[in-house]
């Protein structure tokens, strides 16, 4: 579903706020079987990048905001950062991150949604994002929690142009709203979003939050890792019908993600 071309509103990178940089770094490479190459010298490890077979899959830097939890950013690939900035503040959202340039690669920026929930976009120069996706070990899939669906639907679908499809939740679990990038059909859709009260977003306080899900051959393995290296696990492993076999799981800094072992493609 997710893709490399990064159409305008597609995710194209995802990079990780860490306390200590050393300690990430090792446990996403047990956990996803990233190697991680420092973009710095020395034994002070303040970033880098992640690899899987080679290929850049996300990034990782020093957590330095004051008060800020570890968390993972989600990027979204836009034509004009300036723009797009322009854009969230006629919405109601929150500059955080002015856009800049980071040398000739890109340029970025970040962003409170009007509810409080953290995202970024890079506009693209010599670097157009991560360079797998959709595979074993790297991104498949973007989900933001929010205590306010019809707000976060109205906030990015007028941002990015996204189209949403709603499919109801078993055991009368609510709704979840399919996302896809503006133009395309469904089948390339690349996240979702589902809302949940305030006292279900305890990591941030009650505020909505983005968070990646990454794609593995075995959950229950994925799982096992993830605990065996210090992390924890805040649902599952469970099936979702049509979907494979997930669990929401935290790293040892409390950063949020999903491992998703897909279900077989209908033939």
């Amino acid at each position: 579903m997710i893709t490399t071309d990064f159409v305008p509103g597609s995710p194209c990178w995802i990079d990780l706020g860490a306390p200590d940089v050393p300690a990430a770094a090792a446990f996403y490479g047990a956990v996803l079987g990233w190697d991680y190459e420092s973009m710095g010298e020395g034994e002070e490890m303040e970033g880098g990048m992640f690899r899987k077979d080679g290929k850049i899959v996300a990034g990782l830097g020093k957590l330095t905001e004051e008060g800020a939890r570890s968390a993972w950013m989600i990027y979204y690939s836009v034509a004009d950062a300036d723009a797009t900035t322009q854009a969230v503040e006629r919405a109601g959202g929150t500059v955080r991150v002015p856009p800049r340039d980071l040398d000739e690669w890109g340029r970025m920026a970040q962003y409170d949604d009007p509810l409080g929930g953290q995202f970024a976009v890079w506009q693209p120069g010599k670097d157009s994002g991560v360079q797998l996706v959709d595979e074993p070990g790297s991104l498949s899939w973007t989900e933001l929690y929010t205590s306010d669906a019809s707000a976060a639907k109205d906030f990015y679908g007028g941002l990015f142009g996204w189209t949403f499809s709603d499919m109801p939740l078993p055991g009368g679990g609510g709704t979840y709203s399919l996302i896809t990038p503006a133009g395309l059909p469904e089948e390339r859709m690349h996240g979702g979003l589902m809302e949940l009260p305030e006292e279900h977003l305890a990591l941030t306080n009650g505020r909505p939050y983005w968070h990646p899900v990454f794609a593995v051959t075995d959950c229950d393995a994925a799982v096992a890792r993830v605990t065996g290296n210090g992390g924890g696990v805040q649902m599952g492993p469970e099936d979702a019908e049509g979907v494979g076999r997930l669990a929401v799981c935290l790293d040892p800094s409390n950063a949020d993600f999903v491992v998703l072992a897909p279900a077989p493609a209908l033939s």
